[in-house]
């Protein structure tokens, strides 16, 4: 603690400087949860879900891991999202992927990696199904493509789950997005991919 004592010192001017604009602030947050959104993002510490969209604590219930994967397998992101649907009864359902992504772009390389390439083999399974879009791209551009592949791939995934379909069927007014962020300039973009209904009706 002792060699971490700024970021308790940081902790500290955070909670006073929010308490000193809204008093009852912490208070009224303690009582319960309500957000509206589940975002579904990358573990990278430049891409931070509630300063992105300047919403704050409370406002959005979050799950993150590398290259923003979602797997039918992955028991802690279905558990997430079964939490958010049938507990917190989201109305929406954001992936969001970032350009430059190292997991993405550690999922193109020829090398090995360790433990991680077990959950790189999804991304290198995005690469395989799109290949036709990505063999006349290089470099930066290539890597950026298979980025918003990725989260729309994600977006099916998601789509996929009994949550997100039983959902559905019982008529929950649920939408699942793709997002992208562009570390470079600060802004989120709209991969056009909005679900909603389990008829999977495409909303621009």
């Amino acid at each position: 603690m002792k060699k971490l004592k700024h970021l308790f010192e940081r902790n500290q001017k955070w909670a006073n400087d929010i308490k000193e604009e809204t008093p009852d602030f912490f208070t009224q947050l303690s009582k319960q949860q309500a957000p509206d959104y589940l975002w579904i993002g990358c573990s990278d510490s430049r891409v931070p879900a509630n300063q992105l969209v300047a919403l704050p604590p409370g406002e959005i219930f979050v799950h993150r891991n590398i290259a923003n994967v979602v797997v039918h397998s992955d028991l802690n992101c279905l558990s997430v999202i079964q939490y958010a649907v049938e507990v917190l009864k989201v109305k929406h359902i954001i992936i969001c992927g970032h350009y430059g992504c190292g997991g993405v772009k550690a999922s193109m390389e020829d090398k090995e990696h360790g433990l991680i390439d077990n959950w790189l083999r999804h991304i290198k399974d995005v690469g395989r199904f799109h290949s036709f879009k990505l063999k006349d791209l290089q470099g930066e551009e290539k890597v950026d493509r298979l980025c918003e592949l990725n989260v729309i791939e994600q977006v099916n995934n998601v789509c996929e789950t009994t949550i997100v379909q039983n959902a559905w069927k019982a008529g929950s007014d649920l939408s699942v997005h793709g997002w992208i962020y562009d570390i470079k300039d600060g802004t989120l973009r709209d991969l056009g991919t909005c679900m909603v209904g389990e008829d999977r009706l495409l909303v621009d």
